[in-house]
């Protein structure tokens, strides 16, 4: 359906969640959402990974390995990865990946090419994987009390999805880029109930959803999403407190200020704005709290 038409029919629906599923659904296309549903119902395959990570990135080089390296260490056994026209050193970096099969590797050039990458991704892998996780390279998942990530998901198996929030952290007072890990450099964060950690970032079932909605939250086939302490989720990410004592998506939004730079650079995969102003940086620059070694 018109994206536009989508957003029309949708916009009579006041409950804001159900607006934004509809939303989805219509912008994946009724028809589509009915021969995808008999598809799902025919198809037993059983997934090869148990998860995987989808993302987008643009000359993102330098962070890859660190960021790679990190979800493998935390139950990750594959990414997917959509190159939005790169001109740095990522395909070279990712090369060992590849050739070792965790990486499946994408050009994807274009602009606002996000949703469209998690469209494919879905599309293509829908029934590889157990658990599709949709993050950005400067976002790390944390799993708190679980060993592994794939050990906190073990008790949302009855859920099409988990919305998992944010913890911001700030640039430390860092001025220039480094090449030590961002891990390890950025060590201060926002107060845990800052509104901006209200926002998730979405593991999904993707034999259970149509398709993403924007870069948060999900079109779900059927059932109820989950926060990560397993309460199904009655109202937007926006209106709910946030939560970070289970697992937690660490976002190192800004970095330094050199990098920052960087990214306003590149702008956004989402195309919202074609660079980022430097408002965006003295928002998230956050650093109320130094994180314990």
């Amino acid at each position: 359906m018109n994206k536009v038409l989508a957003e029309i029919i949708a916009g009579v629906i006041p409950h804001k969640m159900t607006r934004n599923r509809w939303r989805g659904i219509l912008r994946y296309g009724i028809f589509n959402a009915i021969r995808l549903k008999r598809e799902i119902s025919r198809n037993h395959t059983i997934p090869k990974f148990q998860l995987a990570i989808c993302a987008i990135a643009k000359n993102e080089g330098p962070y890859f390995k660190e960021w790679i390296e990190w979800h493998l260490a935390h139950g990750v056994d594959q990414f997917f990865i959509y190159d939005n026209e790169s001109t740095d050193d990522t395909k070279d970096i990712l090369e060992p990946y590849i050739k070792q099969g965790i990486v499946d590797y994408k050009p994807w050039p274009g602009y606002r090419m996000q949703l469209a990458a998690y469209d494919d991704c879905l599309e293509r892998h829908r029934f590889d994987a157990r658990w599709i996780a949709f993050i950005d390279l400067d976002e790390f998942i944390v799993p708190v009390q679980d060993a592994t990530i794939p050990d906190f998901l073990k008790r949302f198996e009855a859920f099409p999805a988990v919305e998992i929030n944010w913890l911001v952290y700030g640039s430390g007072g860092n001025k220039e880029k480094s090449n030590e890990d961002v891990m390890k450099r950025f060590r201060f964060h926002s107060l845990p109930d800052h509104y901006l950690n209200r926002h998730v970032k979405s593991i999904v079932n993707p034999r259970r959803v149509f398709t993403m909605i924007g870069c948060h939250e999900v079109a779900r086939i059927n059932g109820k999403a989950a926060d990560s302490h397993g309460n199904i989720i009655k109202n937007n990410f926006r209106e709910r407190t946030p939560q970070q004592d289970v697992i937690r998506i660490n976002h190192y939004a800004v970095r330094s200020l050199e990098e920052f730079r960087e990214k306003q650079l590149r702008g956004r995969a989402s195309g919202t704005k074609t660079s980022v102003p430097m408002d965006y940086f003295n928002q998230y620059d956050l650093n109320d709290i130094e994180e314990k070694q």
